[in-house]
C-alpha cells in the first residue's frame, strides 16, 4: 500500500523541462521557452570560445530577455557569463536573444528551466500525501539547482581552459 503511494506521487510530481543546448553565434540567436504562471524561470550562458587562431577578447555576448507579451524581463550587454532567475508572473512564452557584436563567431552555453511548486492542487484525497508532495517538489528542484550549478561551473571551466588553449 505505501510503496503505491510513493509511486502515484512520484508520478505526479512536477517534472519541469530542461532546455540546455551548446551552439555558435555570429549575430543574433533566439530561443524560446514556456512558463507557467508563478514558475520561477532559471537561465545561464558561458561564452565558452571564440573562433580565430589570434583572437582573444573578453567581451561578452548581449542576451535580452522579453516576456509572452513582448514586455522587457531583463537585459545583460558585454557578458561572457551569466545566470538569473525570473518569477514568472505572465504565462506564456519568454523569449532569449542573443546578440554577437564581435566580428568573430562564439560558442555559448545556455541552460534554462522552469520549475513550479504544488501548493494548491488536489493530487490525493487524503491530506497527509498534499505535505509529501511539496516536499518532493521541493527536493526535485534543490536537485535541479545543484545540477543548474554544476552545468554552469562546466560551461564556465570548458571557457576558461579554452582561453588558455588560445
Amino acid at each position: 500500500m505505501l510503496s503505491a503511494a510513493v509511486a502515484v506521487m512520484l508520478l505526479t510530481a512536477n517534472v519541469g523541462v530542461v532546455f540546455g543546448i551548446r551552439f555558435e553565434i555570429d549575430r543574433e540567436e533566439c530561443f524560446s521557452h514556456k512558463a507557467d504562471y508563478g514558475s520561477t524561470l532559471r537561465f545561464s550562458f558561458v561564452v565558452i570560445k571564440v573562433e580565430g587562431a589570434w583572437y582573444y577578447n573578453e567581451d561578452g555576448l548581449d542576451l535580452l530577455v522579453t516576456g509572452p507579451k513582448g514586455e522587457h524581463v531583463q537585459d545583460f550587454r558585454d557578458k561572457i557569463s551569466e545566470k538569473s532567475d525570473i518569477v514568472v508572473h505572465n504565462e506564456g512564452v519568454y523569449k532569449f536573444c542573443f546578440t554577437n557584436n564581435s566580428p568573430h563567431d562564439e560558442k555559448v552555453d545556455f541552460d534554462v528551466h522552469s520549475s513550479h511548486f504544488y501548493k494548491d492542487a488536489e493530487h490525493a484525497k487524503d491530506d497527509h500525501f498534499k505535505p509529501i508532495l511539496e516536499q518532493i517538489s521541493k527536493l526535485e528542484d534543490a536537485l535541479y539547482n545543484i545540477q543548474f550549478e554544476q552545468h554552469w561551473l562546466e560551461a564556465e571551466t570548458d571557457r576558461q581552459a579554452s582561453s588558455i588553449i588560445s
